[in-house]
């Protein structure tokens, strides 16, 4: 058993007998395949299974348990070949787990007792040659190692072993006894149906670390669901089980150990040893006659003597494992893959609702609405009253002699214009961005993972600053326009035309001739804006061309189209950032995974 003082951290001596293989230092043969496994292990660690989507919670299980198995079991085997059996004694609540421990060494080790759950915290039992195996972190590396002494002081098992305390769930205590045979180990697990949802768990991780199960079970209980499903997963690891029917009445024992065997070649375990513990009463110190678990000790003991039948258990365990670890990352593959289509979706619709809202901006500066109200008022103003345009109709052909009187005056009309021009194009922008936003936050809320994305939040509308940042980028559209025109007539012989209607003067007109499009006007609108078009059109004719005020129409129209769609995809990101980060590579890359498991189980 355990001393009282036995819990203290090990500082291990070196091992008696240097293992062939250290820990952590594969052979030559296994190398690629730890390299598989490591890759795989990082992969999976990295999976985000963020959107609530149907089974994600499977999903999400399935990654974690691969993890652990890839930690606990898995690594460690693969690189270390040669290294002892762990024989994992694993059963239901009272099934005699601890009792079963006790007599296969011939003393109290692990308590037991009616008080439930008795095994608080995992005991590893080895030979003490072989402590060089366990004593460091090579399986179950998320248990912290505590040294447990045996002692030769007859105590009753039922207050044999380490006094559980609140940190007991997280470690594991190891005992070295020369009763445990050479090349095998054995560890006493909670029970699979305990009461305690951490020694639940736990127990579901030791069972998966195990390269052979010892699992315990009555005559009154060995059809129930929970070790069975246990059972079952043991036969999708091909892993070597040793069943131990234990506490069987005399006169049931034929009937009782036919139907189980009949139950274990039904689910394909037809091959796990059965080992039958007939009921009998314990001595004074709680324990078992020897010769009740003969058969079992001397089972271990000659596997245990087998290094080539070790060997073969491992590596069949192993295979097994890696095997149904393929199609649980592929399970968790298909998750990511649907997790991938999911957040494609709701990306899709920001990106969509933005990009309608981009185009409708475009149309709104082809399409002449600009130029309707504030803007064409202050046109005019800037150009002329009413008797100019009559006079324009009557007689087109003397506008290059007129047009210079209109410009040549103080900056402040056209200022006007541009800032008629910023207060209705933010406008447009900012109607058009909340649209998209209350698109995008309805499309998104009609489906669960977007509804679960975006809780109580209410992303509809636009984002507090967006206005600001509208207003600012307009005002950048206007100083690169005013550029433009700085830029085309500095090499013009007309510099001093049209420096004489002022920078300011030829941007208005500019702006006016990018909006200047008649579609969507009706009635004398058109007629209006239809003259507005040709003053501001004729003037930048007049210094720079036809076909200069053709290409500097289209320049500005480009950039304040590719400023808008700025605005709108830094705008859409309050949808965007909450998406799952990472590419849509990760699917596909685990699916690949899974195949090379799947290739590295069937040629080992």
């Amino acid at each position: 058993m355990t001393s009282s003082d036995g819990l203290r951290p090990t500082q291990p001596p070196p091992p008696r007998r240097a293992p062939k293989t250290q820990p952590g230092q594969p052979g030559a043969e296994s190398e690629p395949a730890v390299a598989l496994l490591e890759a795989v292990r990082e992969d999976l660690s990295a999976v985000s299974l963020q959107l609530a989507l149907p089974d994600v919670e499977q999903a999400r299980q399935d990654t974690r348990n691969a993890v652990a198995q890839l930690d606990d079991y898995i690594l460690p085997r693969y690189r270390s070949l040669d290294a002892p059996l762990l024989a994992v004694v694993g059963g239901s609540t009272g099934a005699g787990k601890s009792t079963l421990v006790n007599a296969l060494v011939g003393h109290p080790v692990t308590r037991s007792g009616a008080i439930r759950p008795t095994t608080r915290q995992p005991i590893l039992l080895h030979h003490p040659a072989d402590a060089g195996w366990f004593e460091g972190h090579r399986v179950l590396p998320t248990l912290n190692r505590i040294r447990g002494t045996v002692s030769t002081e007859a105590v009753p098992a039922s207050r044999a072993g380490v006094t559980p305390d609140a940190e007991a769930i997280s470690s594991l205590v190891l005992v070295a006894d020369h009763a445990v045979p050479q090349g095998i180990a054995l560890l006493d697990a909670p029970d699979v149906d305990s009461i305690s949802d951490d020694n639940r768990r736990l127990a579901g991780q030791l069972l998966a670390a195990a390269d052979l199960w010892v699992f315990v079970t009555t005559a009154n209980r060995y059809a129930d669901a929970v070790p069975w499903k246990l059972l079952l997963d043991a036969s999708s690891r091909d892993i070597m089980v040793a069943v131990v029917l234990d506490r069987v009445p005399a006169e049931a024992e034929a009937e009782v150990s036919a139907d189980l065997r009949t139950l274990l070649q039904n689910e394909g375990l037809g091959d796990a040893g059965l080992f039958i513990v007939p009921e009998t009463d314990l001595d004074s110190l709680g324990m078992l006659p020897s010769s009740a678990v003969e058969p079992l000790r001397r089972w271990l003991q000659e596997l245990a003597a087998d290094a080539a039948g070790r060997s073969d258990i491992a590596r069949r365990t192993l295979n097994g494992t890696v095997k149904a670890l393929a199609g649980r990352v592929g399970t968790v593959a298909h998750a990511v893959q649907g997790q991938e289509r999911a957040a494609a979706t709701l990306r899709a619709a920001a990106e969509d609702a933005y990009r309608d809202a981009g185009t409708r901006i475009l149309d709104a500066t082809k399409d002449g609405a600009l130029l309707r109200g504030e803007v064409l008022a202050r046109w005019q103003d800037f150009v002329g009253t009413g008797e100019f345009f009559r006079a324009l109709e009557q007689n087109i052909g003397r506008l290059r002699d007129r047009v210079g009187a209109f410009f040549r005056g103080e900056p402040t009309p056209a200022v006007r214009v541009e800032a008629a021009i910023e207060t209705g194009l933010q406008a447009v922008i900012l109607d058009e961005a909340a649209n998209a936003g209350e698109e995008t936050d309805q499309r998104w809320r009609s489906d669960p993972a977007g509804r679960e994305l975006l809780g109580t939040d209410d992303l509809s509308g636009t984002s507090p600053g967006f206005a600001d940042a509208a207003a600012a980028e307009i005002r950048a559209w206007q100083a690169g326009l005013m550029e433009l025109i700085r830029t085309e007539g500095q090499g013009k012989r007309t510099q001093a035309r049209w420096l004489s209607f002022g920078i300011n003067g030829l941007g208005a007109a500019l702006m006016i001739v990018v909006f200047s499009m008649t579609a969507g006007l009706t009635g004398l609108e058109i007629g209006v804006a239809g003259g507005t078009a040709v003053v501001g059109q004729k003037l930048l004719e007049a210094v720079f061309g036809e076909d200069a005020v053709r290409r500097l129409a289209q320049t500005a129209r480009n950039d304040l189209h590719a400023r808008s769609q700025r605005l709108l995809r830094a705008e859409q990101q309050k949808f965007l950032q909450r998406l799952p980060e990472g590419g849509t590579d990760t699917g596909r890359i685990l699916t690949d995974h899974a195949a090379a498991l799947a290739r590295l189980a069937d040629n080992a």
